[in-house]
């Protein structure tokens, strides 16, 4: 069959996407309108946290996810005229039972709501639907993703001309990079034959489960990650790296990378940065900092001194989609050279890859990682420094930690309450136990059951949403200490009136706990 032979009918199917403009019209307007008015209700306190589900399973029916065959058979877009009303009914019953992470009561990850310009900035995303592995089909956003990883990189003190850094897909994948670059640069043989020594990796024992993650894929295996132990305040013993080292050594290691956190996962602590690089620099191995929570301190005048010595590490994890209220995800991995990236990755592909003249940059940002596909995440990084400036981003960081210590400090006033977290903390969460009958000490167990209790009601109030972990340090001790909780401060429009409300809120519910357990 020729071309000729082709009925018209086959080249051209009206009822699929004949008007996208007008769908794009009876979709995007009324979802937008839902989106504002979901925000309103939320400022105005008339929305709450998210509705709190007991059983997962639950949502297959609210969500009618058990008849997936019969939707699919019979679309939604299926030639009626209340298929906008469809679609834009399923838009709302996912925004409505799903987390409201714009409630300033959402305290409960190492994130918060984005804003206006991250929408846009995802909207504009979705509008260009590209892939920034090849210039070509990408131009704007590869050149601003070069030059905003340039800018950012020199916040950290990497001031070369080579200066800069890739967006990766979340920190995990950014500190996974950062290991198999430092076994490519350090060892260029494993690009050929793979892992030619027992390679070992050195990090605290409340570092981030990436890194360990990161052994185990690039074929290391966990047991070749050595936990160092940390002090009172949650940061690396380094008087304990060195002999860690020499230890792994004698048993046929070979030291290949530390990784150092900015910013740790449960406490928020920052390893001491100076004297870690001096025992890298000795034993000639690759220094990572895990900055993916802690990192954008570098914002705030007041608060980057907590990364003091991050220019002396070979890469940093980054993570704009947390502190800053970027949308998720954007992570950045820094370096002091980004020809590295391509030195480390790059494969020669002559069907993606068409030699553009780059003098010296690299604009087919695929060759500098271990993928392909990928999404422009730093334009969102882009417009939200472009909307609300340097100061702008140095206002929320500060507003953040502000939030934190006063919590802080009017817990430490109460009694029942007992502090992990030193005042001021070290970063942007509080962690805390609440004994709500103070002049009887609780077993660990029990104080899990307060804890457990408390963060339900506050969830089912509506009002708060926080979390809770163990003490990273029982796994050490093998002592039960109970879980506590972990409250994160990291939303702009958290105010001392809310903070209030949260300690008032504990302290109620930790009476109900009192009452059901007498009853």
């Amino acid at each position: 069959m020729t071309v000729d032979d082709l009925p018209t009918r086959d080249l051209l199917n009206k009822n699929l996407e004949s008007n996208r403009a007008q769908e794009l019209e009876q979709l995007l307007k009324p979802a937008v309108d839902l989106i504002i008015d979901f925000v309103k209700k939320t400022d105005a306190g008339e929305q709450g946290i998210g509705p709190h589900f007991d059983n997962p399973r639950d949502l297959y029916k609210i969500l009618d996810l058990d008849r997936l065959d019969e939707l699919f058979k019979k679309p939604v877009k299926n030639g009626s005229s209340d298929s906008a009303e469809k679609m834009i009914a399923t838009f709302r019953t996912i925004l409505h039972n799903s987390v409201n992470t714009w409630h300033p009561g959402f305290m409960d990850k190492l994130y918060a709501s984005s804003n206006a310009v991250g929408m846009l900035a995802d909207l504009l995303l979705s509008v260009l639907n590209t892939n920034s592995h090849v210039f070509t089909v990408s131009p704007a956003l590869t050149v601003i993703e070069q030059k905003v990883a340039q800018k950012y990189a020199s916040l950290f003190g990497y001031n070369g001309a080579h200066a800069g850094g890739l967006t990766f897909n979340g920190g995990s994948w950014s500190n996974i990079t950062s290991l198999q670059m430092a076994r490519s640069l350090l060892f260029p043989e494993t690009k050929l034959q793979g892992n030619v020594k027992r390679f070992a990796i050195y990090t605290s024992v409340h570092s981030h489960y990436s890194v360990e993650k990161a052994a185990i894929l690039l074929g290391l295996g966990a047991n070749a990650v050595f936990k160092i132990p940390v002090d009172e305040h949650g940061c690396m013993r380094v008087e304990l790296l060195e002999p860690t080292i020499k230890t792994s050594i004698e048993k046929g290691y070979t030291p290949l990378y530390v990784n150092a956190t900015a910013g740790t996962t449960v406490f928020g602590a920052f390893d001491p940065f100076i004297e870690i690089s001096q025992i890298c620099k000795k034993y000639h191995t690759w220094f990572h900092i895990d900055g993916s929570w802690g990192g954008n301190a570098i914002f705030s005048t007041k608060r980057k001194v907590a990364l003091k010595g991050c220019e002396l590490a070979d890469s940093i994890t980054s993570n704009p989609h947390k502190m800053l209220g970027v949308p998720t995800t954007c992570s950045f991995l820094l370096v002091p050279d980004a020809r590295i990236f391509t030195q480390a990755n790059s494969l020669g592909a002559p069907y993606l890859f068409h030699n553009i003249r780059d003098e010296g940059e690299n604009f087919d940002l695929a060759k500098g990682t271990m993928g392909c596909g990928r999404r422009a995440d730093a334009l969102k990084f882009y417009l939200g420094w472009l909307y609300y400036g340097t100061s702008g981003y140095e206002q929320r960081v500060d507003h953040a930690y502000d939030v934190g210590e006063y919590f802080a400090r009017q817990i430490s006033k109460i009694k029942g309450f007992d502090l992990v977290s030193d005042i001021p903390p070290p970063c942007l969460q509080v962690c805390f136990y609440y004994n709500p009958t103070p002049d009887k000490k609780l077993s660990g167990e029990q104080l899990t059951r307060v804890t457990r209790f408390i963060a339900r009601k506050l969830h089912t109030s509506g009002n708060f949403l926080t979390d809770f972990a163990p003490n990273p340090d029982d796994s050490v001790s093998g002592v039960d200490h109970g879980e506590f909780f972990r409250v994160v401060f990291n939303s702009p429009v958290v105010t001392a009136t809310i903070i209030d409300e949260l300690i008032a809120s504990i302290q109620k519910f930790g009476k109900e706990f009192i009452t059901s357990n007498e009853e």
